[in-house]
């Protein structure tokens, strides 16, 4: 096959070790600058330039899009989609995982397990919205964070009316979320491929930190799941339309409570915490997916 990887930075360790991955498994691989490509869109003749040069006899591609550059990445994704090239993650789904509230919409009607959360932008609502949520503490997200940026937490009801209200102020959306204590600091990171969970871990947030994200410093521990937490993070992975996710979720007294799922979840600390190749299943995946789309051109 011919494999390209959609990344801005051929050093990221996640795209070097799915670059490894695919030739180890002889396939022919290209990193590519979604930034650098363009599309050409014509009746019935949609194609992908990069540097100028069409692309052509691509067998599939593997997003690896930031969130700065959704729009323009998952553009080129949907081109792609349009000339009939498999992507291991479709483009409808990364835009939907981009938004925090679509996703938790989409989660809901789906009956994934939930922290409670609330979204408005009117002031008057806020002690309504506080006590929702099941009052202080709560955390406050940015619609589009990432990484753990733009998640705070307010432990008192005049910081969170302070902080919500500038927000407000701002025009700047956010939601409201109850604080789940039982969860210790800790999260957990669930990775799908193909509607199975192929790898877990808990992270565990730094000493006066309660986000658990790596790239906050927490750290990460290879773990077993429980039943309820495989089917939902199947079950999230699912109603979002992604094939390859990272979902992350809460432990709590009512069950797994899913409060992200991933649609470029990174592999650098999953792998060292479970020791499992996640780049090789995840060619694999997208090897099964390739000789299926053939088939179904040429109608076998």
């Amino acid at each position: 096959m011919r494999i390209a990887i959609l990344s801005r930075n051929a050093d990221l360790y996640s795209t070097k070790r799915l670059v490894q991955a695919a030739r180890k498994r002889h396939h022919e691989v290209l990193v590519l600058d979604h930034l650098k490509c363009y599309a050409v869109i014509e009746r019935g003749n949609p194609m992908v330039h990069y540097e100028g040069k069409p692309l052509t006899s691509i067998d599939a591609v593997i997003p690896r899009i930031g969130h700065s550059v959704t729009q323009y990445g998952t553009a080129i994704v949907r081109q792609f989609e349009m000339m009939q090239v498999f992507s291991a993650v479709k483009s409808l789904a990364i835009t939907r995982s981009r938004d925090k509230l679509r996703s938790l919409q989409i989660l809901s009607k789906a009956g994934v397990g939930l922290p409670k959360t609330a979204f408005a932008t009117d002031s008057s609502a806020i002690d309504s919205i506080l006590s929702q949520v099941g009052g202080v503490p709560v955390v406050i997200k940015l619609l589009e964070g990432t990484q753990g940026i733009g998640v705070m937490m307010a432990e008192t009801r005049k910081a969170a009316k302070s902080i919500i209200e500038t927000f407000y102020d701002m025009k700047t959306n956010i939601m409201v979320q109850e604080f789940v204590g039982e969860a210790n600091g800790s999260d957990i990171r669930a990775f799908v491929v193909n509607g199975k969970v192929i790898g877990a871990m808990r992270r565990q947030s730094k000493l006066g930190d309660f986000r658990s994200n790596l790239h906050r410093g927490g750290k990460g521990e290879p773990i077993k799941l429980s039943k309820a937490e495989k089917e939902t993070a199947i079950a999230a992975a699912e109603a979002m339309g992604l094939g390859i996710a990272g979902v992350d979720m809460l432990p709590s007294h009512r069950g797994p409570l899913v409060i992200e799922v991933n649609s470029s979840p990174g592999l650098e600390g999953i792998e060292a915490a479970t020791g499992i190749d996640i780049a090789d299943m995840i060619i694999q995946y997208v090897e099964k997916n390739v000789t299926i789309n053939k088939k179904d051109k040429i109608g076998v």
